[in-house]
């Protein structure tokens, strides 16, 4: 066998392992089965929700543990919807996430980390209206199952808080009769490509 045809083989396997690794580590949402969530009270007396129907997550890990998980989550301004049109055309406007200027909501990982059982806490950096800061959700997981997808699928459930103040969205509370504080939680079945 001459150098030249080894030197091909060896590129050639090499090529599939690479290739083979990476699919054993990324993961990709199952949209039809996640959900992202927020609730803000509304003049101190009802919670009103939303949901962003286009968003996308994908994670990479080899661990059964997820303790190595790197994740990133993008969802798109203009999906919000809050089951009222007016409301959500607001909520699109400069007046408060500003579609047009920031169209995409972005979350990356800085660590993934399991605190007890199935429960983990999930850092990262989120970047929303323009504005970056470290952020930290707690996690359940939900447990494995194959799905109609036929892929290896695991199940989290996210919850966490932020401040609309700290990324400059909308007015104040008293001027807009809406909370500082918004809950966001995301239900996600994330496969095994």
């Amino acid at each position: 066998m001459t150098t030249k045809i080894k030197g091909t083989l060896l590129l050639v396997a090499a090529i599939a392992l690479a290739a083979t690794s990476f699919g054993q580590k990324m993961w990709t949402t199952d949209k039809n089965h996640a959900q992202l969530h927020f609730s803000a009270v509304h003049f101190g007396i009802a919670h009103i929700e939303g949901v962003f129907r286009e968003f996308t997550v994908t994670m990479t890990s080899e661990k059964e543990d997820f303790s190595d998980a790197q994740i990133e989550m993008a969802a798109q301004v203009a999906s919000v919807n809050t089951q009222v049109e007016m409301r959500d055309n607001d909520l699109r406007s400069k007046n408060w996430f500003d579609a047009g200027q920031f169209p995409v909501i972005t979350f990356k990982s800085t660590s993934f980390k399991k605190v007890e059982g199935k429960n983990y806490q999930l850092g990262g950096n989120i970047t929303l209206h323009g504005v970056t800061i470290p952020v930290v959700f707690n996690v359940v997981f939900n447990g494995w199952a194959v799905t109609m997808t036929k892929k290896k699928t695991a199940g989290f459930t996210v919850t966490g808080k932020l401040k609309r103040s700290d990324f400059n969205v909308g007015g104040t509370p008293p001027e807009t009769g809406v909370s500082d504080e918004i809950e966001v939680w995301a239900n996600v079945e994330i496969g095994k490509n």
